[in-house]
């Protein structure tokens, strides 16, 4: 699995508190080795985010990512449920 980061999601991740980074860091971690891990919350979205996917980082906070085929994550927005969806 290679994983990417589009530069908005560079960009939100540096404004995250340091503590919401290493929740992301360790959360990415889980996901590298299964995708599927219940506790990731894994699921494709609807609406104008079709194509995307959600994983979740902490109480509120979201990653959305693309797939590319079954090797490549692009990691493109991270923030709150109401930063994405509001």
């Amino acid at each position: 699995m290679t994983i990417q980061y589009a530069p908005k999601f560079k960009k939100q991740y540096k404004k995250l508190p340091l503590e919401l980074r290493a929740r992301f860091d360790e959360r990415l971690r889980l996901f590298v080795v299964d995708p599927t891990n219940p506790v990731l919350r894994v699921h494709p979205l609807k609406g104008s985010y079709k194509g995307y996917w959600s994983m979740n980082i902490s109480g509120d906070l979201r990653a959305l990512y693309l797939m590319s085929g079954e090797e490549l994550i692009i990691f493109a927005l991270i923030g709150t449920h109401s930063q994405l969806y509001g």
